[in-house]
């Protein structure tokens, strides 16, 4: 199992659950980010490779200052970005302060198991947080920018696409300046009118010259001009001539577009330069309500004095990477106790600590807090012959236990004492999430396409839904058919089947989710399409399989959905379903096959299918 390559898989949704992951902005436009989706290939990838945590941390706070040499590592940067953003909002200093903030809390619960957020306003009230220690941790963050198309050209391959790039622009470069000259009024009209949205200190950051930019001014001036440039040009506003030319020059390009290197893109951040803005403590956390400045560094309670930024080049300031280090640190309290807690979440389906993002005081108190430091202790130290921050060993070490291994039968004794299975004296029966049940459905009738990476995509809605931005259905079926961690994640209209099985929100990090049991649930079970046609898929394999021997028919429905075959009372009992449903159906089913799918759609909606034991 952690050789598959479907191991990445399955654990990445864990990961991306923490990482308010999503492909989209948010907001009221819910504008899709298109290239969103490396970052997602990049947490499968690591993942099956067993980078290490330590290392899968540092690319992901700062990979293009640790590790600039890898494309990889900037395409992990695109975890500080991943909330939720209102791309056209004008008072861009206040948008500016809302990412950090984001990026402040979700690092504080994601890998420090903290609620750094509390500290935003005030004091934390519960924990040794002070309200500078936020303005601290935020200022590790303060000079980053965001490139929503960040090309990904290896150093080994810069050179040759370079090559192919120049002979591309010059033999366009004619075609090219003469649709800029007949672009340019309308480029400027739109310039002009919408720069007067922004405030006075937004258009002197633009109108100012670059060598004259202060940090700040660069951030606000990246955050703007997007908003200020014609995202689609319309030639038919131009005059016939104008147009004529205008096409004319497109017909030139079309001839050389072969010639032009492909250049894949990514989600990504880095340093406006060396320098960052100063970062102050916020009254009452308010984006322009300034007080004393504030250098970076970490919780006052481990190290009160400022942090000690080392040089990593000229382009950048170096404070992430500072940072990614103090967290990876083998002797640091809490980012190993963390992450070993999730883990043991995932396959005991609750942590030694309940609460996998707050370990304060007000988060529950740690059930075994001595194994705890010690899967700590073997995680960053690596058992004996093993390499240190590996998550396949510690999958290892928590799977081969005996609290593992327990059986889920129930104790009435141990039930009365410990109800809760605090003391793990059973395996707690689990229900899978949204997204493994569609797979395990898909699975089940021979129709999950294992293709991996690349774009994601778009099954099917329930009929009736709409969405603001657009879900185009993917044209191919057995696209459609692919792992549900390809499926798009859409902010503002999560994938229904996912959202009736406890899809957490993504405008932030969930580190647990809900389980719940409601109506809704059953209802896609039973009259959803996909459920409907994942049965009939279902029962044709097994056509296809065995023939029209309904016993055979049954062994291996059970073998496939269950892992197990059935017992003589189950087996009995499907035989009289079966031939019960084919009187339903009458003459119209003369093969059977109606019937039979009817069963597949029962063993489908059973809780054995939904739930592991």
């Amino acid at each position: 199992y952690l050789a598959s390559p479907h191991y990445g898989e399955r654990w990445a949704r864990h990961w991306l659950d923490v990482a308010r992951y999503a492909e989209s902005e948010g907001f009221k436009s819910d504008e899709m980010r298109p290239n969103v989706w490396r970052y997602r290939d990049y947490v499968i990838k690591s993942l099956n490779a067993d980078k290490t945590y330590d290392r899968f941390i540092q690319e992901q706070i700062a990979g293009d200052e640790l590790f600039p040499e890898s494309t990889d590592a900037l395409v992990a940067t695109g975890f500080n970005i991943h909330g939720p953003d209102e791309s056209n909002a004008t008072d861009l200093l206040q948008r500016r302060q809302e990412i950090l903030n984001d990026i402040t809390d979700t690092v504080g619960s994601t890998i420090m198991g903290l609620t750094v957020g509390c500290a935003r306003c005030h004091n934390h009230k519960y924990d040794p947080i002070l309200q500078t220690d936020y303005y601290r941790l935020q200022a590790f963050f303060a000079g980053i920018k965001l490139h929503s198309n960040m090309p990904l050209i290896a150093s080994t391959d810069r050179a040759s696409h370079d090559e192919k790039l120049k002979i591309w622009q010059e033999k366009t470069a004619d075609a090219r300046a003469r649709m800029a000259k007949l672009e340019e009024p309308a480029r400027a009209q739109f310039f002009k009118d919408r720069k007067k949205r922004f405030s006075p200190d937004v258009q002197e950051a633009i109108e100012t010259a670059p060598e004259k930019r202060t940090p700040l001014q660069w951030i606000l001036y990246y955050k703007g001009m997007p908003q200020l440039e014609l995202g689609s040009f319309d030639p038919k506003n131009l005059k016939p001539d104008a147009l004529k030319e205008y096409n004319d020059c497109k017909s030139e390009l079309a001839k050389y577009a072969s010639l032009k290197p492909a250049e894949p893109l990514a989600w990504a951040v880095t340093d406006v330069g060396p320098q960052a803005p100063t970062t102050h403590l916020l009254a009452t956390g308010v984006y322009n309500a300034f007080r004393e400045e504030t250098p970076p560094g970490v919780l006052s309670l481990l190290d009160p004095s400022a942090a000690v930024i080392p040089p990593v080049g000229t382009a950048t300031s170096g404070r992430r990477a500072a940072f990614a280090h103090w967290l990876t640190r083998p002797e640091n309290p809490l980012t190993a106790r963390v992450m070993v807690n999730r883990m043991w979440q995932h396959h005991f389906g609750r942590g030694i600590v309940g609460t996998p993002g707050d370990f304060g005081s007000m988060g529950e108190q740690a059930t075994h807090p001595e194994l705890l430091d010690w899967l700590a202790t073997q995680f960053t130290s690596g058992q004996p012959g093993t390499s240190a921050w590996s998550l396949k060993k510690m999958h290892r070490l928590m799977v081969t236990s005996n609290a593992y291994r327990q059986a889920s039968v129930v104790n009435a004794a141990a039930m009365k004492v410990d109800p809760e299975n605090r003391l793990l004296w059973r395996f707690a029966r689990k229900r899978l999430e949204g997204e493994a049940i569609r797979d395990a459905m898909l699975t089940c009738s021979g129709d999950l396409n294992p293709k991996m990476g690349g774009p994601s995509i778009f099954p099917e809605l329930p009929s009736g839904i709409t969405t603001r931005g657009g879900w185009t259905d993917s044209k191919d079926p057995a696209e459609r058919n692919r792992r549900s961690i390809y499926v798009f994640v859409k902010r503002n209209l999560r994938y229904p089947f996912f959202e009736a099985f406890d899809m957490p929100d993504t405008h932030e990090a969930c580190g647990r989710r809900m389980v719940t049991t409601s109506a809704p649930q059953a209802l896609f079970l039973l009259n959803d399409d996909f459920s409907n046609r994942s049965a009939k898929g279902f029962a044709k394999r097994l056509v296809s399989a065995v023939g029209a021997d309904a016993e055979k028919q049954i062994d291996l429905a059970y073998r496939i959905a269950f892992s197990r075959l059935p017992d003589a009372e189950e087996r009995e009992r499907a035989m009289k379903f079966i031939v019960g449903q084919s009187k339903l159906a009458g003459p119209s089913d003369q093969n059977g096959l109606q019937a039979l799918t009817d069963f597949c759609h029962a063993l489908l909606n059973s809780h054995e299918f939904v739930y592991t034991d």
